[in-house]
């Protein structure tokens, strides 16, 4: 039963990691048309339109009132922060580029683990950050082979993707003992709420003053998969996934992402694949290989318990 349970784990993160590295191109290709903050807004406001419909129609355990302030707090780094900063950086930059940055989110958790959680920094954790910010930074200021990509962009989006990836590292250190304690629904309905809320006032005018007749079929199937694959399915799936198998496991699908993006970007001609992006891409995997490898406080106390016997 836990094998087949562990299969069941496998399979879902493989599924959600496929999602997220589809949904960059496609992202890249929308935001051509709607803009960063009118995609932000959809996606932010129909989520939480989506997750509350589901809490309706079933059962769910009540999130304790104190528990409230905080998911409305969580909500700005996992969501806010998070996915707009993406989403404003891969209007930026090549979605290649965006999907390696975003890969290096493991090494920014440790980072985080070790200022709040007091995790050790070990020397296989130093080497790993360094392969993994050596990684960012070729890809900072190497010359893109994109025409339309103008330098100073470039570097504001991987600017963008960094703080992103640092937000949600962030969210995952911070807040994650109020995240185990509530059910997936409950803590996505009142995050993707109190994001909405968050970020209107900063994209109202571009609601308002957006030309709609704009938007082609095409379009609207590419805001689809981004707001009902890429973001309401797979933050039901990660849950089903943290459930069944280890976070180093999980990490290591990781990968995933930036492979199939940068797939889809060449097939499609929204990309090229350079050497300096492929040295850049195997150091920052190198480097999350590293740190995810590396021995966590719980490891390296009861190391030295056995030891002690």
């Amino acid at each position: 039963m836990r094998n087949k349970e562990t299969v069941k784990g496998h399979i879902v993160i493989l599924l959600t990691n496929i999602i997220f590295g589809i949904n960059t191109p496609i992202a890249k290709d929308a935001l051509n048309v709607v803009g960063p903050y009118i995609l932000s807004t959809l996606r932010f406001a129909v989520c939480a339109l989506l997750f509350w419909l589901v809490s309706l129609f079933f059962r769910l355990p009540k999130v304790e009132k104190r528990d409230i302030p905080l998911l409305c707090v969580a909500s700005l780094f996992g969501i806010v922060f998070n996915l707009f900063l993406f989403i404003l950086g891969l209007s930026k930059t090549t979605p290649t580029n965006a999907s390696i940055i975003v890969s290096m989110t493991p090494i920014f958790t440790m980072i985080m683990a070790a200022i709040f959680l007091k995790e050790p920094l070990t020397f296989k954790k130093i080497i790993g950050v360094v392969c993994g910010l050596t990684g960012a930074l070729i890809l900072i200021f190497t010359k893109q082979s994109s025409l339309t990509l103008k330098p100073e962009n470039n570097i504001l989006g991987i600017v963008f993707c960094i703080i992103c990836s640092v937000s949600y590292a962030l969210y995952l250190t911070l807040f994650a003992p109020v995240v185990k304690r509530n059910h997936p629904v409950n803590v996505m309905k009142w995050m993707f709420l109190t994001s909405t809320i968050a970020i209107l006032p900063f994209t109202y005018k571009h609601i308002i003053g957006f030309d709609y007749s704009l938007i082609t079929t095409k379009t609207c199937l590419e805001i689809g998969y981004v707001v009902i694959m890429a973001t309401f399915l797979n933050y039901l799936f990660i849950p089903m996934a943290q459930n069944r198998l280890r976070p180093t496991t999980l990490s290591m699908y990781n990968y995933v992402q930036p492979i199939m993006t940068t797939i889809i970007s060449v097939i499609t001609l929204m990309d090229t694949l350079t050497i300096y992006k492929i040295i850049a891409a195997l150091l920052i995997f190198s480097g999350v290989y590293i740190v995810t490898k590396s021995k966590s406080r719980q490891q390296v106390l009861e190391q030295q318990s056995k030891e002690r016997l």
